[in-house]
């Protein structure tokens, strides 16, 4: 059996919610599942190193299946994965409307530069969420200050406008530190019950849409960045 480690696998790289220069953003590894046939994916995953990285079928009828893997679990939907993925088919000419996560069918479309989707705030997985007074106080935290569980810490930025200050923080995932995290960022508008303008992270932008039947609708901007072997 072929294994990352004996053959080697090329996944594409993408930055997930930059800022309006292509700044910032968090990487996605991005692999076809036939380029990577009998490989166990976590394991990929775990090689790759990134917060998520995804393992897609052949694109069929404007749909595309796929999943989704932290360094060390699966995810049944995630927001940067999704978005990302969604902007890269269409990047390469093979653009869907849907991208179907075992957690069900997640609306894609790409327009004026920006990735959208639109899913279920109940998808996403368990963060304990941290209100703080001030983006300052934020800044002080510290990974080792979350040794375990998925926590969301955020504050306002400005209340009256929507835009908020976020950090993440996942050991529970395999993640000390995400820079941006779609998952939350729904979660945190179902929560609030009204579409946000984050910053999470060094500086990546998300933008996020309330629906009052429960759907969150999910933005940013996306870039290609260069593809690795592993």
């Amino acid at each position: 059996m072929s294994t990352p480690e004996s053959d080697g696998a090329q996944i594409e790289v993408v930055r997930v919610f930059t800022d309006a220069t292509g700044r910032f953003g968090n990487p996605l590894g991005i692999a076809r599942a036939a380029d990577v046939a009998g490989a166990d994916h976590q394991a990929l995953a775990a090689r790759a190193g990134y917060s998520e990285t995804v393992v897609f079928e052949e694109p069929e009828n404007g749909r595309v299946r796929m999943r989704i893997y932290t360094p060390s679990i699966e995810l049944p939907f995630a927001g940067h994965p999704t978005v990302g993925t969604g902007w890269w088919l269409y990047l390469k000419g093979s653009p869907v409307s849907v991208i179907d996560v075992p957690a069900g069918p997640v609306d894609v479309s790409v327009t004026d530069g920006m990735a959208w989707v639109r899913a279920r705030s109940e998808w996403a997985p368990a963060f304990t969420f941290h209100e703080f007074e001030s983006a300052e106080l934020l800044a002080t935290l510290d990974p080792a200050d979350f040794p375990e569980g998925s926590h969301y810490v955020w504050a306002w930025h400005d209340e009256a406008r929507g835009q908020v200050r976020t950090r993440m923080f996942a050991p529970a995932m395999g993640i000390a530190e995400d820079e941006a995290t779609g998952a939350a960022a729904i979660a945190l508008t179902a929560k609030l019950q009204r579409g946000l303008y984050i910053t999470q992270g060094a500086g990546s932008q998300l933008f996020t849409e309330w629906d009052s039947d429960g759907w969150v609708r999910l933005g940013g901007r996306v870039v290609e960045d260069h593809p690795v072997v592993i």
